[in-house]
């Protein structure tokens, strides 16, 4: 039996890949694990309330765009943290960002652009959503290094004029996911510039704008909105996982100009994820909540001042601006996780997992990178070891 040969074609995933190369070996210690992304602060007390006094609702149908209730609920937040008004009809609730972001490429990438194949210009390292799903349409995937050199944010700017005349979508992922950096208001402007140039549209996945250590991150639909962008160019998506530690919930949005938002809430309709309505419930209450979300970041900010304190001068080793992620520079980053992993029980992700070879280059290569997820005492004892093992 014949399957479709693109699949056939998909990287295997980082966290099988990670398996693979560590789980053969025994731990040299008390196991610590720093790989996955998995929020494990306390949700919002008040989440098994709304969930059990709207648990008949699962007898229902969800709502598939989102309840009106939720999607004021989200437009409300924007409106808070951005300054800038959002319809609800631009806005539509996703079962997780994930099937956002890949649904998001079906629905708003042409077959062609001008007459070509069309490029879909994606951030080195990256979320491999955005790699599949370009995949998936049969677009062509275009990785720009986002290094140290680039203040770890891609520069689209520096691509030939032709790569960028066949661009349909250009990700954008601030804060970064692994680095931590956050992309600058005037590094937003230009890029929007550059999207009018060369008609294509950005996709800003800003699932970790509420984890920030100092300033909060801008947002690009509050850019936009500054610089009088066209709103059809701007698609933004925002997640409960990070935000408020409800990673299980699978709750976000996207939203996008109202051309946008047809084609995607179109595609909704006929692939249908819509979230179940008591979960939309719970979210609605969450996304109207922000005493929760400012204690979850000062969790996370006490876990980076621990961290600052564990590396004070390993010159090579800085803390990122945000997320809950550190990007540790190291000679080889397999190698490195090896050694850790067999030495003193601690599990890192290696970077070139989360990145693509482009001409013999991995842009990871030499990193590791390191989730600061798990309790404070414990994220401690594994960047101790980390630093004590890779490092003195």
């Amino acid at each position: 039996m014949d399957y479709p040969e693109r699949f056939s074609n998909l990287p295997e995933y980082a966290f099988p890949r990670l398996r693979t190369l560590l789980d053969s070996h025994q731990p040299g210690g008390e196991i610590i694990n720093m790989t996955i992304g998995e929020p494990r602060h306390a949700m919002p007390g008040f989440v098994g309330d709304v969930l059990a006094a709207s648990v008949a609702e699962f007898g229902k149908y969800p709502a598939n765009n989102g309840t009106p209730e939720l999607l004021a609920a989200i437009s409300a937040w924007i409106a808070r943290r951005y300054g800038v008004e959002v319809a609800e009809d631009r806005i539509m609730a996703l079962n997780g960002t994930r099937e956002g972001l890949f649904n998001a490429v079906l629905a708003l990438c042409p077959e062609t652009k001008r007459g070509k194949r069309p490029v879909v210009l994606i951030p080195n390292p990256f979320y491999q959503v955005y790699a599949i799903a370009t995949m998936m349409i049969g677009a062509e995937p275009v990785f720009v290094p986002a290094t140290a050199e680039t203040g770890f944010m891609p520069d689209y700017r520096a691509l030939p004029a032709e790569v960028l005349d066949r661009t349909a979508i250009a990700f954008i992922c601030s804060p970064a996911n692994p680095q931590g950096a956050v992309a600058s208001r005037a590094y937003l402007a230009d890029l929007l510039e550059l999207a009018e140039t060369h008609d294509f549209r950005v996709f800003a996945d800003e699932c970790y704008s509420e984890l920030y250590r100092h300033d909060p991150p801008p947002g690009l639909i509050e850019v936009a909105q500054e610089v009088g962008a066209d709103p059809e160019r701007v698609v933004i998506f925002h997640s409960l996982s990070k935000r408020s530690s409800l990673p299980g919930l699978r709750s976000g949005f996207v939203a996008a100009g109202p051309k946008s938002m047809h084609y995607i809430r179109q595609l909704r309709a006929y692939s249908g994820a819509p979230l179940p309505q008591p979960l939309q419930r719970v979210a609605e209450k969450v996304w109207a909540d922000e005493d929760h979300v400012i204690e979850n970041r000062r969790l996370y900010q006490e876990k980076f001042d621990d961290a600052a304190v564990v590396f004070d001068g390993i010159n090579s080793v800085t803390m990122p601006d945000a997320g809950f992620f550190l990007w540790l520079p190291v000679e080889d980053g397999e190698a490195a996780a090896m050694k850790l992993w067999r030495e003193t029980g601690v599990r890192v992700l290696p970077g070139a997992y989360l990145s693509r070879e482009v001409e013999g280059e991995n842009p990871g290569r030499s990193y590791i990178r390191v989730a600061l997820v798990a309790p404070r005492e414990e994220t401690r004892r594994g960047l101790t070891k980390l630093r004590d093992c890779l490092y003195l």
